[in-house]
């Protein structure tokens, strides 16, 4: 008789776990019920999914999908980043892209190309020939050309592919680079233009009658005879246009960490980053035609990442595009991969921390933080996925993504952080 009061005792108890409180929770509070909700939540110490509520639908992840494009720099890409490859034919030196974004970029410049180029005795040319990729991304919004997070796909990104606009009135000093100054014009009294716009075909700026932006960064119409001008422009000696093929022996040139690069793309969810990551992928593995759209296939078709076609579809390496669909266990088995490549004092150095800075400064956590993650957002989605330390120093990883919601994004980005917070509190 004595073991039935026990039996009851552990009932309550099992009942009670933070993990079924959690799925209970998961499955019945508006919270979670009002739009689509997926969580997932794994032991990799055990083994063991604590927690499995939707985890094998598929979600649009939005900027997610960077994990996946820094996994695919992890597996490739080598200490220093490839800047470019250079053949030399008598008199002249021609050069090809590899894709890296941090020639003259604003925030992360990086000048091994300067200092490459600009002493070479050779007569110097440029040539895009191998990259005839698009512009842009499968399924971005043909109306976001004009923000900054739509930069354009290039062999040779330069100044990051936009325009920035500085505070002031409109003077040569305020655009950088200070080329575009000429086509850029002051609207006329009485239009509605609030913000610097481009034209959607050329690069022909509008700066507002009324109000000065603090700062602005728009996209500009990448073409090789424009990148070789502001490469010329810098390097103060001319530089030709020629569509030559790479040679089979051309040399390669390295320039920045790649750390610093990752940093920046997880930290701030760079787009532009993300994306020519693939390119270089290409570039370091010495392929004559940059083609990041076959190295993205080439990742989910073979045995580095092999999903069923139901749990993901990858079409962009920055996940501008809502064709991008991605399972939370999905992302638990990326986590999984990427936590064995990397030491976690360097994973963890590299990925926003919750209440720290970057994507996740507003989600407070505390002093010290335990959330160690990737966000992504777009209207009606956000997601969170990454790692939490708990108070009982386990490392956890977690997915938990919300689609579908009318509500702000600020708003699941609370629920989120709460829901994290009884996480690192009760495991």
């Amino acid at each position: 008789m004595r073991a039935f009061p026990l039996l009851v005792i552990l009932l309550v108890v099992v009942g009670c776990s933070p993990a079924r409180r959690i799925s209970r929770d998961l499955r019945t509070k508006s919270i979670y019920t009002d739009h689509f909700t997926g969580v997932a939540l794994y032991d990799p110490v055990r083994k063991k999914a604590l927690i499995q509520h939707n985890a094998d639908k598929p979600f649009t992840p939005a900027s997610n999908t960077k994990l996946f494009s820094f996994y695919a720099g992890l597996l490739t890409l080598r200490d220093s980043l490839p800047v470019l490859r250079y053949a030399v034919h008598g008199d002249s030196l021609i050069f090809w892209g590899t894709g890296n974004p941090l020639l003259l970029h604003p925030d992360l410049p990086d000048t091994s190309t300067l200092a490459f180029l600009r002493n070479r005795p050779e007569r110097l040319f440029f040539s895009p020939a191998n990259y005839d990729g698009p512009r842009l991304g499968p399924g971005w919004a043909w109306d976001d050309y004009n923000d900054d997070y739509s930069a354009e796909l290039a062999p040779l990104p330069i100044y990051g592919n936009v325009a920035r606009f500085s505070k002031g009135s409109l003077l040569a000093h305020s655009v950088s680079p200070s080329r575009f100054f000429d086509s850029t014009r002051v609207a006329t009294t009485g239009n509605a233009v609030t913000s610097v716009r481009r034209a959607e075909f050329s690069n022909q700026f509008v700066w507002p009658a009324a109000g000065k932006p603090s700062r602005q960064d728009v996209p500009f119409r990448w073409s090789p005879a424009l990148a070789a001008q502001l490469l010329a422009d810098t390097l103060h000696r001319p530089i030709g246009v020629v569509n030559i093929p790479m040679s089979k022996n051309a040399r390669l040139l390295r320039g920045s960490p790649t750390d610093s690069l990752y940093k920046r793309m997880l930290y701030v969810s760079d787009n532009q980053f993300a994306e020519q990551i693939l390119f270089m992928v290409s570039a370091e593995r010495g392929l004559d035609k940059l083609d990041p759209t076959a190295e993205l296939h080439r990742m989910t078709s073979d045995s580095m990442l092999h999903y069923p076609a139901a749990s993901a579809k990858w079409v962009d390496g920055s996940g501008l595009s809502r064709y991008n669909l991605f399972t939370p266990n999905v992302l638990i088995d990326l986590l999984d991969r990427i936590y064995a490549k990397v030491p976690q004092q360097r994973l963890f150095s590299l990925l926003p921390a919750a209440g720290q800075g970057g994507t996740l400064r507003s989600m407070a956590t505390g002093n010290k933080p335990y959330v160690f993650a990737k966000s992504g957002s777009m209207s009606g989605v956000y997601n969170l996925s990454g790692y939490v330390l708990t108070r009982s120093d386990k490392v956890l990883y977690f997915s938990i993504m919300h689609n579908n919601f009318s509500q702000a994004v600020s708003e699941m980005r609370r629920r989120t952080a709460e829901l994290l917070t009884e996480i690192h509190e009760r495991f």
